[in-house]
């Protein structure tokens, strides 16, 4: 149900000077004192109806409002929360001003409806009326009586602060380890650079490079320092907030997914460069995008570059009923591979088949060479396992087969000779899918074929299991137990 506040109040001015104030978008940090500060986005005029204002309260709320209409004959203002930090839902506000030609003084009526959180109707409601508009009425009163009003021209005519740190939610590590290390903390995101995109995320993809990261297997990748640590994730999908200077075909409120090389992904608020984010469908929702975009275009280097699976191609993938298995097992059955797949226990095995997965190996102790053998040997081996898995990797090889390192969930692989190769003419690789989409261009054409695959079913939508940001360390402990299947989010 939807909550409704009224609130009327008589101002000693004349309604001319009050509607100077209150026309301007952004003059509320000058005025209204629970708020800290406000900007407007992009290069809008702070009375153009379209602009948004974004600003911090001064109890650490972060709030993006937008003008939505401004009639200056009837000196009526409406706006709409765009996205905050408050509760509140599907909250329009409408401030009206009227003449009262008794000492030539100004009505002014507030009034808004908005949702809430069930249980939270009362408490929220009272937040409105009294902190925000019956003390907005008496800040407003002090401020016209200090002459401060004078300067509110400056600032409808273009005249903005510069963009503004706002509050974020992040997880660090400060030592490398096992999943506690994993500690959300209260920050601050500053603003774009030059060349980047600030984004408000909602959805962070969970990876086994997350793991590596947190051990420690990659300190140069996510150096620990004192009083310095490091924040995990690699990828996520959210809103603009805001853009850097030279950022173009961007805007505030645009719907992105975000994968880099450099971590720190696990947070609700981040500045990446602008050729880390690429815009999502409408049909891929941020969840999805999340928990698909790293593993998509895993896959897709794997399927069209290092190995190209076609018709025939006898495909080895471990883990799979695991996030980048699923895929991987679905793309390459409709390119008409046969897909052979190990799992540890029967409830996985019968999701990898319904991903595609055409023949299954449920095994906990990485025995499966013989197995594949039988059925021809490997011409692809799509490995995770690492070092526990090498001797059976290298048996299940078919003469001339590839075999893919991609993670190292057991431990780092000890080094291959060439010799061992030459045996079978087999080869080998170690790919880092971040440098298959360097370039904007090409993560762009890449997360493009993720989509269509994902659109025309060729990809299965991911099964996903969610955590809160701040239940990152419970994901890692779950994602390490080998007891979840599909992708792991979490929700910022």
């Amino acid at each position: 149900m939807l909550q409704r506040v009224v609130r009327s109040t008589v101002i000693d001015a004349p309604i001319d000077r009050v509607w100077a104030v209150i026309r301007d978008f952004n003059s509320h940090d000058r005025w209204h004192e629970v708020v800290e500060r406000s900007r407007i986005e992009g290069t809008d005029r702070s009375d153009q109806v379209g602009c948004v204002r974004a600003f911090t309260l001064k109890d650490g709320h972060f709030i993006r409002e937008q003008l939505i209409a401004l009639d200056e004959r009837e000196h009526r203002s409406t706006y709409c929360i765009v996205e905050a930090t408050v509760p509140l839902r599907r909250y329009v506000a409408t401030v009206t001003l009227k003449p009262v030609t008794d000492g030539n003084r100004t009505f002014w009526h507030w009034e808004s409806t908005f949702a809430t959180p069930p249980g939270q109707e009362r408490e929220l409601r009272e937040m409105v009326a009294a902190g925000v508009y019956e003390a907005g009425f008496e800040n407003l009163r002090r401020f016209l009586q200090r002459g401060g009003d004078h300067g509110a021209a400056g600032a409808a005519a273009g005249s903005f602060p510069a963009a503004l740190p706002v509050p974020c939610r992040r997880i660090c590590v400060r030592a490398y380890g096992e999943p506690a290390v994993l500690v959300p903390e209260n920050g601050e995101a500053p603003p774009p650079g030059p060349g980047e995109v600030r984004l408000r995320q909602r959805a962070i993809g969970v990876n086994y490079l997350d793991v590596y990261l947190r051990r420690g297997r990659m300190p140069a990748m996510m150096p620990v320092e004192a009083g310095r640590p490091g924040t995990p994730g690699m990828e996520a999908a959210g809103t603009v907030l805001d853009v850097g200077e030279g950022v173009h075909g961007l805007l505030p409120g645009d719907r992105v997914a975000a994968i880099g090389p450099v971590p720190g992904a696990y947070a609700s608020v981040r500045s990446v460069p602008v050729a880390w984010v690429l815009p999502l469908p409408p049909e891929v929702d941020d969840d999805v995008a999340a928990a698909l975009l790293l593993k998509g275009l895993t896959a897709d280097c794997l399927l069209h570059d290092l190995a190209p699976v076609r018709a025939g191609t006898r495909l080895l993938v471990h883990a799979a009923a695991g996030g980048v298995g699923l895929v991987l097992c679905a793309w390459a059955s409709s390119l008409g591979a046969t897909v052979i797949g190990t799992v540890s226990s029967e409830e996985k095995a019968r999701l990898a088949r319904a991903h595609g997965c055409e023949h299954v190996i449920v095994t906990r102790d990485h025995r499966f060479a013989d197995a594949v053998q039988r059925l021809g040997g490997a011409d692809v081996i799509v490995d995770g396992l690492g070092d526990a898995a090498r001797d059976e990797n290298f048996a299940a090889l078919a003469r001339r087969g590839h075999w893919i390192s991609l993670g190292q969930a057991t431990g780092p692989l000890a080094a291959l000779s060439p010799d061992q190769l030459v045996a079978k003419s087999a080869t080998f690789s170690r790919p880092v899918v971040f440098d298959y989409v360097a370039s904007r261009p090409e993560l762009l054409r890449r997360a493009a074929r993720v989509w269509s695959a994902l659109a025309d079913g060729r990809i299965r939508r991911p099964v996903i299991e969610r955590h809160a940001l701040d239940a990152a360390a419970e994901a890692h402990a779950r994602l390490e137990s080998r007891a979840t299947t599909g992708s792991l989010v979490l929700l910022a």
